[in-house]
């Protein structure tokens, strides 16, 4: 074991070559940053955007997954680009795509060009996670992998938080435009620093890319492409009631399966799916394909929650659920100085447990509630989170070689992504059958020839007459009384979706402790 640890670390000196590794580490948290950054920022922007380009809410959906699928494709290929055209020079490449396509996005004319631009920034980001992870565990020796990664999460964490804050005030303040044109600076400097301090281990120099996998990347475009399109529409067009998502979901099982049986049996595959076959990445994906759906769902969700029943701006929301990122800040020194002493396995118990029991603090809410309310067990999801994503990372990876990570670093930022996907999609049903559900059953609850009812009734024609006139308070008094009943319906779904949520994430601590042991800084328990 104390080979391996040495064989490491001499690769993390190689790949260095006399470059402080923080510095290398900033480089690629810098383009980490920018892609996740764009993901949440633009979904606050979507309204502006419709409205300036002429389109329905409907159709500017479209800007969010035309870019999630591109992101989706190039995600898992990012091995193979690597070795076919150097890593630093894929990298690079791609950094400067997604500032080009950032810029044309911010200065479409038309819809058109706008998803033009989406999907070629999304191309130009799908690879900009594995690659920069890959690049940051190779860097440090496996002693100091901890500390590191707790920086990378920086980006991964605090970005989507960041997101609709800085999204909600460049549009407020400036023009959607800047949500897209705020990622040219970054893009420029994160180029520069890449150019400057990252450079290429000698297995990817000395190792010749395999022929290029067509059926494995025909297969990734089509259940790819289709999961993204399916979740999207499928609640609005009522799931399986509508004919084409019943052939989608076809067309996705078929590729899906097809993608899996080739990936595993072919040699030298687009995607090597065979890194499943060590334990601790199987179930390292599992978790992070969990994490996806609940951190991108309470993401999502806790903002709707203060924007429709609430009534608070796109920007006065991102203020509300911003301490998530002071308390992901405030837990990165912690959990980079704990990753290199503690068993990932009591760190990600402590995280998930955490984390679950702050979301069933979010079950409780009213419609009577402060801005100041939830923002302790706010902070306290982004303190967990930052218990969550390093330990994953230390335990999932800890069992690889070095010439394993960058295949299975693509592999397990999909898991994430596609979680998330799953996460939003679900919530977003949830919500909406939830909320339909709780209406019927007040109104079976609470019957028209009650007193309960006549007295909420008269009193609501109380408070309009003044408003309508005596003649016309009825109408106007149903209305008001219909109004507080959505509301209130509304309200009891986002609680279900939150106290939902909250078991997943307790039942996620039951999955870490079939995790092989790692030790921090060796080599796992039992490993070959």
């Amino acid at each position: 074991m104390a080979t391996a640890v040495q064989a490491q670390e001499q690769a993390a000196q190689e790949i260095t070559a006399g470059v402080n590794p923080w510095i290398i580490a900033g480089a690629v948290m810098l383009a980490t940053f920018m892609e996740v950054l764009d993901t949440s920022i633009a979904a606050v922007a979507l309204p502006y955007i419709a409205g300036s380009l002429s389109a329905s809410n409907d159709e500017a959906t479209w800007v969010l997954t035309s870019y999630l699928v591109a992101n989706a494709i190039v995600l898992p290929m990012s091995n193979w680009c690597s070795l076919k055209f150097g890593r630093k020079r894929f990298l690079v490449a791609c950094v400067i795509v997604f500032t080009v396509a950032s810029f044309l996005c911010g200065a479409a004319p038309t819809l058109a060009f706008m998803l033009l631009g989406r999907v070629i920034q999304g191309a130009g980001g799908g690879a900009l996670q594995p690659l920069s992870q890959a690049i940051l565990l190779e860097s440090f020796p496996p002693a100091k992998r901890g500390a590191a990664l707790a920086v990378f999460a920086l980006g991964v964490v605090v970005a989507p938080v960041v997101g609709p804050t800085l999204g909600g005030w460049l549009t407020d303040t400036y023009s959607w435009r800047y949500a897209f044109y705020i990622n040219v600076p970054i893009g420029i400097l994160a180029v520069f620093m890449i150019n400057q301090f990252v450079h290429d281990p000698s297995y990817i120099k000395n190792t010749k890319a395999p022929p290029f996998d067509n059926i494995g990347l025909g297969t990734l475009i089509v259940w790819t492409g289709c999961l993204q399109v399916v979740l999207d529409k499928g609640q609005e067009d009522d799931w399986f009631g509508a004919l084409w998502i019943r052939w989608a979901v076809a067309a996705l099982v078929i590729s899906f399966v097809w993608f899996c049986y080739h990936s595993w049996t072919k040699k030298n595959p687009l995607v090597d799916l065979t890194v499943f076959r060590d334990r601790n990445f199987l179930i390292g994906s599992v978790l992070i394909f969990l994490f996806g759906v609940s951190i991108y769902s309470t993401t999502t969700v806790l903002p709707l929650f203060y924007q429709e029943l609430l009534g608070y701006t796109a920007f006065t929301a991102g203020l509300a659920v911003a301490p998530r990122g002071v308390g992901a800040i405030c837990g990165m020194p912690v959990i980079g100085y704990l990753s290199n002493k503690a068993d990932p396995r009591y760190l990600l118990t402590f995280g998930f447990g955490l984390f679950g029991l702050a979301t069933l603090y979010f079950g409780n809410v009213t419609l009577q509630i402060s801005p100041t309310t939830l923002l302790v067990p706010i902070a306290l999801t982004g303190f967990a989170l930052s218990f969550v994503f390093v330990p994953i990372s230390t335990a999932a990876y800890g069992t690889l070689s070095n010439d394993k990570i960058g295949n299975a670093s693509g592999i397990f930022n999909l898991m994430r992504n596609v979680g998330g996907s799953i996460g939003i999609s679900m919530a977003q049903t949830l919500l909406t059958r939830r909320t339909t559900a709780h209406q019927n059953l007040i109104i079976n609850n609470v019957p028209l020839s009650g007193q309960q009812f006549q007295n909420s009734l008269g009193a609501a024609q109380q408070a309009v007459r003044g408003y309508y006139g005596s003649a016309n308070t009825l109408p106007a008094a149903q209305g008001l009384l219909y109004q507080q009943l959505g509301q209130q319906a509304a309200n009891w779904a986002f609680v279900d979706v939150f106290r939902w949520l909250s078991v997943l994430c307790l039942a996620c601590v039951g999955i870490v402790w079939t995790f092989k042991k790692v030790k921090p800084g060796k080599a796992p328990e039992g490993a070959h």
